[in-house]
This record gives C-alpha cells, sequence and structure tokens, in this order.
C-alpha cells in the first residue's frame, strides 16, 4: 500500500490541466474499514496536502459524528477522491474532478483495501461512477434512497457550506439519514 501511495502521490497524467500545479492528494491503509469517495481537494486542501482539512471536512465528520483523531487515522477512514489534485476553479466554484483519477488509482487501492465494509459516495461524481445505473435522477433522490445502496454504500451530498439551502430544503437528511451514518460508523469502528 506504501508503495501505491508513493506513485499516486508522485502522479502527473494531468499536469497539462492543472492551473495551480500537481498535488495528489490521498489517505489509506490496507486496514481501512470505511472508504470516503469525494470529488476533488479544494484550494485549501491543496495548499495543505491533507484531505478534508477545510470547512468541508469540518461539516463530514459532524455529519460522522467522529473527531479528527479518529477521522485522520486510515486504519478507520480512507480517504479517496475523485480526482486527486485541485483542479481550480469556473463560474460556479471548483471545476469539476479530472477524469483521469479514478480509473488510473480507485481499483489498486481498492484491492488493497481487504478490511472495508462501508463506502461513502459524497456528490455526483462518486454516485455515478460507483452506483452507475442504480442512482436516481439526481443527487437529491439518490441520497433520499440511501437505504436501498447499503450496506456496500452510502450516497451523501457534498457537505460544502455552500449546501446549506439544500440541508435546509431537505430536513429529511439530518432527522433520517444521519442517525443512520452514525449508528454505521459507530458500529464500524468497534
Amino acid at each position: 500500500m506504501q508503495s501505491l501511495l508513493r506513485k499516486i502521490t508522485r502522479c502527473t497524467v494531468c499536469a497539462v490541466h492543472l492551473p495551480h500545479g500537481v498535488r495528489p492528494v490521498v489517505a489509506a491503509s490496507d486496514q481501512s474499514r470505511i472508504v470516503v469517495i469525494g470529488q476533488a481537494p479544494g484550494r485549501r486542501v491543496h495548499e495543505s496536502g491533507i484531505p478534508w482539512n477545510d470547512p468541508s471536512g469540518d461539516n463530514l465528520r459532524n455529519w460522522h459524528g467522529v473527531d479528527k483523531s479518529v477521522f485522520y487515522d486510515p486504519n478507520n477512514f480512507a480517504l479517496i477522491p475523485m480526482g486527486f489534485c485541485y483542479p481550480g476553479t469556473g463560474k460556479s466554484g471548483d471545476l469539476p474532478p479530472r477524469p483521469e483519477c479514478a480509473p488510473l488509482w480507485h481499483p489498486p487501492l481498492l484491492d488493497r483495501m481487504k478490511k472495508v465494509r462501508l463506502t461513502l459516495l459524497i456528490g455526483q461524481y462518486a454516485q455515478a461512477r460507483y452506483l452507475g445505473e442504480r442512482a436516481k435522477k439526481n443527487l437529491t433522490e439518490t441520497v433520499r434512497n440511501f437505504s436501498e445502496y447499503l450496506p456496500e454504500f452510502l450516497p451523501l451530498p457534498h457537505p460544502s457550506p455552500r449546501n446549506r439551502l439544500w440541508l435546509r430544503r431537505n430536513p429529511w437528511f439530518e432527522a433520517e439519514l444521519l442517525p443512520v451514518l452514525q449508528n454505521i460508523i459507530r458500529n464500524t469502528l468497534q
């Protein structure tokens, strides 16, 4: 696993497309029990090199009901984005993750993690890749029907502070999904 992680952090496959340079960000262990598949590092994560080290990460850890010491233990959580480097910004926020990363790096990473009991699919890119035709017509419907994908997957919206409106419009997320998520995480990490 360590050799693979070193290869990933030295990857330059999509360097010509990255306006802020190459800095792949990933954390995993062959002992990881929960995989978090997000979109791509944002600017702050790109600068720090630490996955989910931003307000989105704070929200995500709150949703999980865990602190940083639990979250950043790779034996607990593998933190794997769809695109490993910061893609830059567009008109309405960060650009989509680079399409080269997931097909290149996800299979060898996931093949080495034999103890995974749950994969959290954060956002539409992860859900499209891993749920395929099983995904509903949009992210809200996919997340609302989360129980259809258990025990292997649990789809989530992106925890960005920009998604506050989505959370207000979908109170079932906090009332119904988060207690299930926290219970699964608690049981998985025991």
